[in-house]
This record gives structure tokens, C-alpha cells and sequence, in this order.
């Protein structure tokens, strides 16, 4: 498979299929499985790997497999392999150039993810951070609206975003929020380390997270309407970091 392709078959179900999905090197990002349904050591395995799992109806497994014949389980492979923390620090290193994030809180539409992604590989992001809960993942949809970038740029998925920003500050990274309050973009300097924290398309950033940015950042909102699109107003501020490194 060409990197700018999308994996053919995403899914699988059954036990027994779901079973050697969890056996084999192939990353699992997401395990369904259906209320009440006994699945022997499926879920504990499951877990013990790191991998979400989700209670569902059987009614929904059935939409997600294409039958009803799904044995009460089912297993979203990932379109592309998750990296680490300190991976996508390694890409900074080895460009010698100071570290360039984009962590995405909670952006649960895979379109709004897919397209962040694009943009942040296009502006020559060292990676993407995102949660493991209350977020699309790396499914099928974001590595198609992503245009195959999420083949090129390395994604790291993470248990707790705020402990993640934390010890991304203690490593010399500023981290910077996008919120409608927050200060003139063009007034912030992007030049150091940074981390772009780009909120949930319905309620911002978190509380918590939020708390943990150093600073919060803002677009002039000169019409009618008093947001943008969360993959737009970001890819906006991806390029004025570009922009400041360029005139350094």
C-alpha cells in the first residue's frame, strides 16, 4: 500500500477474527463489543494493550459490520500507526529546529481531525497529539479527508492531554490555546517551542487543558459569524508560525 492510499479493510468481527487482530502486529485502535455479550479474555487483552474499548448495542455492531452475524464484537483497526511523545520530539531534533506541535482537544468529527492533520503536515509540523477518549481516531475517514498525511506525519494518541502538556512545557515548549478570548494571534510570539492547542468543534478547549496553556490565542473575528471552522481557524495559525520562523 502506497503511503497517499486508504487501507482497504478497517474492521473486523467475531471472536475468533478479533482474536488474531489482537494476536498479530496490526494496531487496534478501537474494540466494540456488545452489552452482556461474553467475549472470554477478549476485553482484558484488550486492555492490557491500551487499546479503547467501547460498549455498544448490537444493533450498532450490525451497521458497523454489514450483518448481524457479528458475535458481539468487533475491532477497528487503525488506518495508520500511532506514534509516541517523544518521537515526534525526535523530528524536531533531527531538523534542528525548534519543536512545532498541534495537539487537537477533543475534536470528535473525523473530517474537522483528518483536515488538521493535512494542514499541519503541509505546514511542516513535527506531529500531531491527540486523546484517546472523546476523539476521532485514526480511522478510515481522517486518513481519507486527510489526503494520505496521516501516512506522513506521525500522530501520537495519549491517555491524559494535560499530563502530556505538562511535560511538554517542562521540556522549554511554550503551549498556546485557541479560544475566542484569547490574545491577537499576530501579537504572540511563535518562534520558540511551540504547541498549538486546537479545541473541540462545540465547547473549545477544556478546562483543564486550557488551565495548562501558557497563553491563549485568538483571530480577529471582523463579520458576522463569531467562530470558524476549528481544521480552519488552525491551519490559519499553523501558517503564521511558519510565517514568524521564516522571517527569524
Amino acid at each position: 500500500m502506497k503511503n497517499n492510499e486508504m487501507p482497504e479493510k478497517l474492521t473486523v468481527y467475531g471472536k475468533n477474527a478479533v482474536l488474531e487482530a489482537l494476536g498479530a502486529e496490526r494496531e487496534i485502535d478501537t474494540l466494540f463489543v456488545q452489552k452482556g455479550v461474553s467475549l472470554g479474555g477478549i476485553i482484558e487483552t484488550a486492555k492490557r494493550r491500551g487499546i479503547v474499548v467501547k460498549d455498544v448495542t448490537a444493533e450498532k455492531l450490525a451497521v458497523m459490520c454489514g450483518t448481524a452475524k457479528h458475535g458481539g464484537v468487533a475491532a477497528e483497526l487503525c488506518a495508520a500507526s500511532y506514534a509516541d511523545v517523544d518521537e515526534i520530539l525526535a523530528v524536531s531534533e533531527q531538523k534542528g529546529s525548534p519543536p512545532f506541535i498541534v495537539i487537537a482537544d477533543e475534536i470528535a468529527d473525523p473530517h474537522n481531525l483528518g483536515a488538521i492533520i493535512r494542514s499541519a503536515e503541509a505546514a511542516g509540523a513535527d506531529g500531531v497529539i491527540i486523546p484517546k477518549r472523546r476523539s476521532a481516531s485514526l480511522n478510515s475517514t481522517v486518513f481519507k479527508t486527510s489526503a494520505g498525511a496521516a501516512a506522513w506525519i506521525k500522530v501520537a494518541r495519549v491517555a491524559n492531554l494535560v499530563d502530556t502538556i505538562k511535560a511538554l512545557k517542562k521540556r522549554g515548549i511554550w503551549v498556546y490555546g485557541m479560544e475566542a478570548d484569547g490574545a491577537p494571534y499576530d501579537k504572540t510570539d511563535f518562534t520558540g517551542g511551540t504547541a498549538l492547542v486546537v479545541g473541540s468543534e462545540g465547547f473549545g478547549l477544556g478546562r483543564l487543558v486550557r488551565e495548562t496553556c501558557d497563553a491563549v490565542v485568538s483571530l480577529p473575528m471582523n463579520g458576522r459569524v463569531n467562530s470558524l471552522n476549528a481544521s480552519v481557524s488552525a491551519g490559519i495559525l499553523m501558517y503564521e508560525i511558519v510565517r514568524q520562523r521564516a522571517q527569524k
